[in-house]
């Protein structure tokens, strides 16, 4: 059979992701404090784009808690994200040359000697070192051998983001197979670093080794540390004085050296755990026996089609060139698009919580405890639109309701069965779960069989090693760790 090109003419459907599509899209999925960061953004590139200062909101913005002016869709039947847009509808060419990087490849240092306000190579870092990358970095000129070098790794990777050690000298003799002397002698060493006092095993230890530091070892403050922690925590004066025999001026002296150049945890400013702010997208609040949805739109701006621009393109008198009609043509486009986008994303999330509501109505009553099985599909059913388009809107953002601050995510869990009853969602399970252990007797607290035993007895049967997956999804610490030795 002999091979030919040939034409041919074809009819298919397929969704075009036109930039617009992909805009309306991203700003679905950004929550709070992101769609404040592109809002800026957006009315820094486009000058068509304006904030609008006039305090009257027109109703739809009292409804829905929008930030802009542009009116939303006259028809009532919401539309997905998925808005048809017309092929006219495109941005500007990108002027790459813009965005050129010129680097000059015979600079060298050895050359010419740079600024003193000039950035470093450790600037442009992208992971912030931690406490293990700070102490190994001093561990490389304390001249270990190699088999020290591994006792010190363990012993530096068994600190706290406290600092403290969360090991014993027999676990390391055990995983590294030294002798005791080894072991203390790394410890030693790691104790002797920056920042005094880490590596140690509590507070009364790490406060002494920073005492001891300064040549202070022998004081009435180290004698505090080490003996009357407790009695300092309180303040207990009078106290320290019939125990330590010493007069109260020393003893508050001796107090204020320790609160004011000590630290009880020294390995916390070296923590490269990353703070995460939470800022509710959404507020549910019940007034008058009625639940009452509101977004949250403080501090966003109310954005506005620029009416110079407007203005510019009504006046047929004006000598305007092509080219400047064609840009500003485009920007007003842009801006008006990004409006809707706006609308779009608002109504959305509140036609999404409104659904929630209704699903969870028990659990916006009494707690986590009555949260029921929901998944995306019940949702997105329940409003008319698509998973996916669920599945945006519920990543990464958070209400605040009468029970607390929660993730959208929070309100969708799995089914699990229950005999003689409705099924239960598997976060009401977990919830069940922390008050058995926040109850027990912590002389003899519940083991993971007996948890599953209790729930039985609620016609709620599941194995035990599904009760320990979920304690552990909860870093709640096994039986072993939780019994009160003392």
């Amino acid at each position: 059979m002999a091979l030919e090109l040939r034409q041919q003419l074809k009819l298919a459907q397929k969704l075009v992701m036109t930039p617009q599509l992909r805009q309306a899209i991203k700003l679905l999925q950004l929550n709070r404090m992101e769609l404040s960061d592109a809002l800026q953004a957006e009315i820094e590139q486009n000058p068509a784009l304006e904030i609008d200062n006039n305090p009257e909101n027109s109703q739809d913005e009292q409804q829905f808690g929008l930030s802009t002016t542009v009116e939303p869709d006259s028809n009532p039947e919401e539309q997905d994200v998925t808005v048809h847009v017309t092929t006219s509808d495109n941005l500007s060419e990108v002027n790459w040359e813009e965005y050129a990087n010129n680097f000059d490849s015979n600079f060298s240092f050895a050359k010419e000697t740079p600024p003193a306000d000039a950035p470093s190579q450790f600037d442009f870092i992208s992971e912030k070192p931690g406490l293990s990358a700070y102490l190994q970095w001093q561990l490389a000129h304390a001249e270990l051998d190699l088999a020290e070098w591994e006792i010190a790794l363990f012993i530096v990777g068994n600190l706290n983001r406290y600092g403290f050690l969360e090991t014993n000298v027999e676990e390391i003799m055990d995983r590294t197979l030294c002798t005791f002397d080894d072991a203390d002698y790394i410890l030693e060493v790691i104790q002797e670093l920056d920042p005094p006092g880490i590596a140690a095993r509590n507070v009364s230890e790490s406060l002494y080794l920073q005492l001891e530091r300064v040549g202070m070892g022998d004081s009435l403050a180290a004698l505090i540390v080490t003996e009357h922690l407790d009695l300092l925590e309180t303040r207990n004066y009078k106290m320290l004085v019939r125990k330590t025999g010493r007069k109260r001026g020393e003893i508050i002296k001796a107090i204020e050296f320790i609160t004011t150049n000590l630290t009880p945890y020294p390995g916390l400013p070296y923590s490269d755990e990353a703070t995460n702010y939470i800022v509710p997208d959404v507020y549910v609040r019940k007034i008058d026996g009625e639940y009452v949805i509101r977004l949250n739109d403080d501090d966003l701006p109310r954005l506005k089609l620029s009416g110079y621009y407007q203005d510019l393109l009504k006046d047929s008198s004006t000598t305007t060139p092509k080219e400047s009609r064609a840009y500003v043509v485009d920007k007003l486009k842009s801006a008006e698009w990004f409006i809707k986008s706006i609308h779009q994303r608002q109504r959305t999330i509140y036609r999404v919580m409104e659904s929630i509501l209704r699903f969870q109505y028990d659990f916006f009553e009494r707690g986590p405890a009555y949260l029921k099985p929901l998944i995306l599909r019940d949702v997105a059913e329940d409003i008319g639109m698509h998973e996916s388009t669920i599945s945006r809107v519920t990543s990464n953002k958070y209400t605040h309701t009468p029970q607390g601050i929660f993730e959208l995510k929070f309100f969708f869990s799995t089914a699990i069965p229950r005999e003689g009853g409705e099924a239960l969602a598997a976060e009401s399970i977990k919830t069940r779960i922390r008050q058995m252990v926040q109850e027990e007797d912590k002389n003899k607290p519940l083991s993971d069989n007996a948890i599953a035993e209790k729930l039985a007895e609620t016609n709620i049967k599941i194995a035990r090693r599904t009760v320990a997956k979920y304690r552990e999804q909860m870093k709640i610490p096994p039986v072993k760790h939780r019994r009160n030795t003392r």
